[in-house]
C-alpha cells in the first residue's frame, strides 16, 4: 500500500465519520434503524417536552387533575350559573322584540293620528 492509498483511504474513513456523525447528533443511541426519522421526531420531542409545554401553555394530565379535583365544585356553579344566564338571555331577546313589536306598532298609530290630525284644518 502506497502512501497515496493511505491517504485516500483515510480521507475515506473521515468522510464516513463525519456524515455518520451529523446522522446520528444529538441522539442517545435510541435511533432505530428500521425507522429513524420516527425515532428521531420521537427522541426530539422527549427532549424538548418540557419547553414545549412552557412555550405552548400546556398543563400535564396531573396538574388537570389536581385542578379538577379542588375546582370541582366552583366549576359546577359555575356551569350552573352559566345555564341560567343563558336563559336569561333568551328570555331578555324575547322580551325585547316584544317590546320593538309593540313600539313599531304604537309609531304607526302615531304616525296615522299625526297624518289625520293634519288634514283637519279649521277655515
Amino acid at each position: 500500500m502506497t502512501a497515496t492509498e493511505a491517504l485516500l483511504l483515510l480521507i475515506i474513513v473521515v468522510i464516513l465519520f463525519f456524515v455518520l456523525y451529523f446522522l446520528l447528533k444529538d441522539t442517545t443511541g435510541r435511533v432505530e434503524v428500521t425507522r429513524p426519522i420516527e425515532s428521531r421526531i420521537d427522541e426530539y420531542l422527549d427532549q424538548r417536552f418540557e419547553d414545549l409545554v412552557r412555550e405552548w401553555s400546556l398543563v400535564t394530565r396531573p396538574k388537570l387533575g389536581r385542578f379538577k379535583r379542588e375546582k370541582s365544585s366552583v366549576l359546577d356553579q359555575d356551569e350552573i350559573r352559566v345555564g341560567e344566564m343563558k336563559s336569561f338571555e333568551t328570555e331578555m331577546k324575547k322580551t325585547l322584540n316584544n317590546l320593538e313589536e309593540r313600539l313599531d306598532a304604537l309609531e304607526k298609530e302615531l304616525a296615522k293620528a299625526g297624518k289625520g290630525k293634519g288634514r283637519k284644518r279649521k277655515t
